[in-house]
C-alpha cells in the first residue's frame, strides 16, 4: 500500500491536490471522555469552577476545526463553510460525548477538521473539569461518516 504523504525517498510531503476537482466534502466525527460520578454531577449542574463544561468545549472545538492546518503538519489549509461541535451529557458513561460536523467547498477532506474538533472538544472538559477527576479517559475518537459530493450546477 503506497502512502500518500510519502514521496519516492520516503519523506513526508503534503499531497497535491491541485488537479482534483472542486466538490462538496463534509465530515463527522464523535468521541468521548469518561469521568467520575461526581465530576458529572458538577458539569451536569454548571458548577465547575471554570464555567460551563459544554459550551466552552463547543467553542473550543469549532476554534480546533478552523485552526487544523496549524495542528497538523501536512493538512492543507482549508476555507471551511461550516463547523458545528455538540457537546452532550451521558449519564451512561458518565461523562460528555462530543460529535462534531464539518463542511467545505474544496479540493481536499474535512475529516480532520472534524477529528480535531471532537479531540480538542474532549481535551477542554478535561481542562476544566481535571480538578474533580485526573482519571478521566478521553476514548472512541472517530469518524463517523465522510462524504464528496459534486458542485451544484
Amino acid at each position: 500500500m503506497k502512502l500518500s504523504h510519502l514521496d519516492q525517498a520516503g519523506r513526508a510531503r503534503m499531497v497535491d491536490v491541485g488537479d482534483k476537482p472542486t466538490s462538496v466534502r463534509t465530515a463527522i466525527a464523535a468521541g468521548a471522555i469518561r469521568m467520575s460520578s461526581d465530576a458529572f454531577q458538577l458539569v451536569a449542574d454548571q458548577t465547575v469552577a471554570k464555567g460551563d463544561v459544554l459550551a466552552v468545549s463547543e467553542v473550543a472545538g469549532t476554534l480546533a476545526a478552523k485552526r487544523t492546518a496549524e495542528l497538523i503538519p501536512l493538512c492543507h489549509p482549508l476555507g471551511l463553510d461550516h463547523v458545528e461541535v455538540e457537546a452532550t451529557l451521558d449519564a451512561g458513561l458518565p461523562g460528555v460525548r462530543i460529535r462534531a460536523a464539518v463542511k467545505a467547498v474544496g479540493r481536499t477532506g474535512v475529516e480532520m477538521e472534524a477529528l480535531t474538533a471532537v479531540s480538542v472538544g474532549l481535551l477542554t472538559v478535561y481542562d476544566m473539569v481535571k480538578s474533580a477527576d485526573a482519571a478521566m479517559v478521553i476514548a472512541d475518537v472517530h469518524l463517523v461518516e465522510k462524504k464528496k459530493a459534486p458542485l451544484d450546477t
